[in-house]
């Protein structure tokens, strides 16, 4: 008997049967698999002469120096070698790759040592697991194998309880390892539902009136970077789920409508719901101590069934995965792998082997009224019978638990007590007003650290974890903050880091089919995602909303790790490595966009994001050049895709001019469906295209200038990168036809429409007009003195080429320096006179996607008879145009004001005092541009604060969050808001790019320090983590 056991209880009545013959089985092949172990580099390795090597690794220099001595040896040549390693350590120590972790924090508190770690002992991995199970897993394009790409309807929520999945698994607030084999979940049932509540319920694409829509109240509580301390609620209902009325409602309305939500059913009236909290808090990396808190909110006692659910990954189902087998021409093989088992060994523990995680214990408490919980086991098998009418693999399926808590169908699980499917079954009967805790462990079965699970010990651990966590958001959230901001900045943390997800996705293999299972349609071999056959995806990746947006999204990945890199910087680095490697990126160099369609264009924002992570990580002057640098080289070659690629942008050499041409839709708010082709001998002139590619080409030349302040080999191409945006800048201001995209009659950047000879402006103000002004660089003149080479190219540039100097760049005599910049100084001014107007751009919570001019005055285009026609929407979209459920036709976009406000405060860097613009305009206030920044950010972050009456904007009018104390607190991070009431719209869980209010939060706290804003770079800032006015 194991360790472990001896902890634990006394030995199971099950005696040794075919469980225990197993489990010595496999602990006998695990420990020969470790005996034998392979290193990376392909040779043998002796487990016990490889630990004394880490050990003697681990030693500084001079201790191994020390211990040479002591063992009587005295070679100089050993000494020599040490010292001068020990010296190239020192040299190099602000070019080694991610050997520490920038956190911002002022001390070290317990969760920062986890964080260095977890990147630095091996036998450590704090991120090992994490909340990285998918919120929903069916109606993906990674489980549609249809012949016409409808995921929706190819697996329906109906079919998740019944059916495995083969890319994935889904569950109620769960956690996963990295590689999602293990997972982790809850089930309940009030003994009102017709189903097990195991997963999180929405509307399709095409039930919803606005698209997909998550119908549940769920909220991200807390959590902690390596996730140590993790804290999440669901609100569950006493009364029966109305799964029926949500469809059929949502159904009936139309776009025009608001949506029909689940608190709009009255299941919440009265208080009869559960409020029913999981909290998971690590002993050691691989000891997981899960507590869930059921309280009743309801007026009378009411009773709920828990089961708190572990179980594997189906990994095989599905044949040989290795390429050299497939469905295609008919071969059939066996699984590669062998098939994990789950065993219960004593009443409360339930004993997991995996060939390649090794064996984990789950084991569970007695309830809160003493009474041993019923350990039930199935298989994560499909209920083949139940769905498609044919023979079933197993006789046990995914579906046992429903059937046999709620249809009362005994035999539906094991009474073997094993499989890869296993439950603890309580069922609590709770007073109203009170709750119940239910207390369980998932540990490795070779963890050294094991104490019995006495309830005490075990809430003092999750107690010291909590604490833990609120000592690390002290150090990295600004002091000055109040308690209400630090609590959006907190949930908004935890929102973002909650929202990571295992992703697994190979294009070749899910073309093919798999051996085991019927061959798909051969027409999909050409149908979606088919040019990517080299796609390989199996990471854990940061999701814009884990229900409604379980995939990633690369442009929306970009802003996800600026708030993060204040609280993990290295995962914020490696997620924006990782889109840059050859298992993501085409060999073209595009970066891919979403699982719908890889090949849609996004902005190219990849590149600022990796500029601002490396400028944000780098502490006390020690920035991560390498990880710049291998940003950098990747790209280059994304850069060149975007810029010639004939998908994405077009290019004219007309009269020694670029006219930029893009075919796709990028901001939603024109006139037309811009995925769809243009007819023959039409063209659209978008300065949103252009503006994007302004701002790529700025963003390469200032990574260009960073690198090259280490290797002057960088300052050649920082000139291909000046002379691309002056390219670009020119034909924004002064294209062939005479003034570009730029309007002198009303002093905005516009569209431009092409037929034939004849062009006009399209007059739509939208986002579209105020992208030019990201766009811009400051060239500080003593940053230009540490780059010789660089400022004599510049310099030639200057006098030989004044048509498009002339443009773009003006001197400022006092230090030298130059701004690049695609509005000049009145264009500026005009520009800005529009974004802050009320009636235009400005609302009480932030910079509208279209000006609020266009909802008096619609603009309208008659093009051979057909009217096209845009006016003003603040809220959801009012259109079936890109599934009804994204507008960027007014509503408030978090992304775009962020980079606004960023773009502002390097305008003021360059200006200073002798710009100022009216705030609002009309209003006579006058003000710097850092001051509009920081206006800008303060009326961003109100639509999370309550105002005096208790109510969020973000929530509307909502009564029950404002004044009950249950809901109160909770806050919902939505996709947009409407800019007239502040109210949520789209997802409801987009932390996601929505997390950026925690970083508007420390712009918005830094003034009340009592710092001056022109000491923003000042080695004394810790809430700006030495952020750059000057540069991205």
């Amino acid at each position: 008997m194991n360790t472990f056991n001896q902890l634990l209880v006394q030995k199971s009545t099950l005696g040794k049967g075919n469980g225990e013959t197993f489990r010595e089985e496999f602990e006998s092949r695990h420990a020969a698999k470790r005996r034998h172990s392979i290193s990376t580099s392909g040779f043998w390795r002796d487990p016990e002469k490889e630990k004394a090597r880490r050990q003697e690794t681990k030693k500084s220099g001079l201790q191994q120096i020390w211990d040479h001595f002591k063992n009587g040896n005295s070679s100089q040549n050993f000494i020599n070698t040490r010292l001068s390693k020990m010296r190239s350590i020192l040299n190099n120590s602000t070019m080694t790759r991610r050997r520490s972790s920038n956190t911002g924090c002022k001390r070290q508190p317990e969760e920062c040592k986890r964080l260095e770690e977890d990147l630095n002992d091996h036998d450590k991995t704090w991120r090992r697991w994490g909340p990285y199970l998918s919120e929903r897993q069916w109606g993906t394009v990674r489980e549609d194998y249809s012949h016409d790409g409808s995921s929706w309807e190819y697996f329906p929520h109906d079919h998740a309880r019944s059916r495995a999945y083969r890319w994935g698994e889904d569950g109620l607030l769960g956690i996963t390892d990295g590689e999602c084999r293990l997972c982790f979940s809850l089930a309940l049932w009030n003994e009102k539902d017709p189903i097990l509540k195991e997963r999180l319920f929405g509307l399709t694409g095409n039930e919803g009136n606005h698209g997909e829509d998550v119908k549940e109240c769920y909220y991200y509580l807390d959590s902690t970077p390596t996730h140590s301390y993790m804290k999440a609620l669901y609100k569950y209902p006493q009364s029966e789920y109305p799964y029926e009325q949500l469809v059929r409602e949502n159904k009936a309305r139309t776009k025009q409508d608001r949506e029909f939500e689940l608190a709009d059913t009255g299941v919440f009236d009265d208080r009869r719901y559960w409020d029913i909290f999981v909290e998971y808090a690590k002993n050691t990396p691989d000891d997981i101590l899960v507590t869930i808190t059921v309280a009743n909110r309801g007026p009378e006692a009411a009773r709920l069934h828990v089961l708190p659910t572990a179980w594997f990954r189906n990994t095989w189902s599905w044949g040989c995965s290795n390429g050299n087998c497939s469905c295609v021409d008919g071969t059939k093989t066996k699984s590669c792998s062998r098939k994990p088992r789950m065993i219960q060994t004593t009443p409360k523990l339930v004993e997991c082997y995996h060939d390649s995680l090794g064996n984990y214990n789950f084991f569970v408490n007695d309830g809160p009224d003493g009474t041993t919980p019923e350990l039930i086991f199935t298989e994560n098998e499909t209920n083949s019978k139940k769905l498609f009418q044919s023979s079933t693999f197993s006789q046990y399926t995914k579906d046992a638990f429903h059937r046999y808590v709620i249809e009362n169908e005994i035999e539906a699980v094991s009474p073997s007590k094993e499989g890869t499917k296993a439950a603890a079954h309580y069922v609590l009967t709770v007073p109203p007003g009170e709750q119940h805790k239910i207390r369980c462990r998932l540990t490795a079965r070779n963890n050294r650290v094991l104490l019995p699970l006495d309830d005490k010990v075990f809430d003092d651990i999750v107690y010291q974890r909590k604490n833990e966590a609120d000592e690390f958001y002290k150090t990295v959230t600004p002091e000055s903050l109040s308690d209400e901001e630090r609590s959006v900045s907190r949930q908004a943390y935890a929102g973002l880091l909650w929202s990571k997800q295992f992703y697994y996705y190979v294009i070749e293999e899910w073309l093919k089919g798999d051996p085991s299972n019927p061959c798909p349609p051969t027409d999909r071999l050409k149908g979606r995602n088919s040019e990517w056959k080299y796609l390989h995806n199996k990471d854990v990746i940061s999701m814009p909303d884990k229900w409604e947006y379980p995939w990633y999204a690369s442009w929306d990945s970009a802003f996800h790790m600026l708030p993060m890199c204040k609280v993990d910087p290295e995962f914020a680095k490696d997620q924006l490595l990782l889109f840059l490697r050859e298992t993501y990126m085409a060999p073209s160099g595009q970066i891919p966009a979403y699982e719908f369609a890889f090949s849609d264009v996004n902005p190219p924002v990849h590149a600022l994001a990796c500029y601002r992570v490396y400028e944000l990580t780098g502490k006390n002057g020690k920035k991560d050049t390498v990880f710049l640098a291998k940003c950098f080289q990747k790209l280059l070659l994304n850069f060149t895709c975007t810029f010639l690629c004939k998908a994405n942008v077009k290019f004219i050499m007309i009269q020694q001019e670029i006219e930029i041409i893009l075919k796709y839709l990028i901001f939603r708010s024109g006139l037309f469906d811009r995925s769809k082709p243009l007819p023959p001998g039409d063209r659209l002139c978008q300065a949103d295209g252009t503006a994007w590619m302004a701002l790529y080409s700025v963003v390469m030349l200032n990574i260009s200038l960073e690198l090259a302040l280490t290797d002057a080999a960088y300052e050649d191409m920082a000139i291909k990168f000046l002379e691309h945006f002056t390219s670009i800048a020119d034909a924004i201001n002064q294209m062939s036809d005479g003034f570009g995209l730029w309007d002198p009659e009303d002093g905005f950047y516009y569209d431009h429409f092409h037929r034939g000879e004849d062009f006009f402006p399209l007059r739509v103000r939208s986002i579209v007009g105020l992208i030019p002004l990201m766009a811009c660089l400051v060239l500080d003149g003593k940053y230009l003195d540490k780059l010789p080479g660089f400022r004599k190219q510049l310099n030639w540039f200057m006098e030989n080429r004044r048509d498009r100097a002339a443009q773009i760049a003006y001197l400022n005599p006092n230090d030298n320096s130059y701004l690049l910049a695609i509005p000049s100084r009145e264009q500026l001014r005009s520009i800005l006179s529009y974004m802050l107007d009320e009636d235009e751009f400005l609302s009480p919570y932030g910079i509208r996607s279209m000006s609020r001019f266009h909802e008096r005055h619609p603009y309208e285009l008659d093009l051979d008879g057909q009217m096209y026609k845009v006016d003003y929407v603040p809220g959801e979209s009012n259109t079936h145009m890109f599934g009804g459920n994204s507008n960027w036709r007014g509503p408030i976009w978090y992304c775009v004001n962020y980079l606004l406000v960023d773009a502002l405060k390097r305008h003021d860097y360059f200006y200073g005092a002798s710009f100022k613009v009216e705030c609002p305009t009309g209003s006579g206030n006058f003000m710097r541009l850092r001051d509009v920044s920081l206006e800008l950010s303060h009326r961003l972050v109100s639509v999370f604060l309550p105002d005096k009456h208790g109510y969020r904007p973000c929530h509307g009018n909502e009564k029950r969050y404002a004044t009950e104390e249950d809901w109160n607190q909770l806050i919902l991070f939505y996709e947009y808001f409407n800019p007239e009431s502040g109210r949520g719209c789209g997802a409801s869980h987009q932390t996601g790019w929505t997390a950026l209010v925690a970083s508007l939060m420390d712009k918005v706290a830094f003034p009340r320090t009592g710092k001056s804003i022109g000491l923003i770079n000042s080695k004394d800032s810790q809430l700006f983590s030495n952020e750059s006015h000057r540069m991205y």
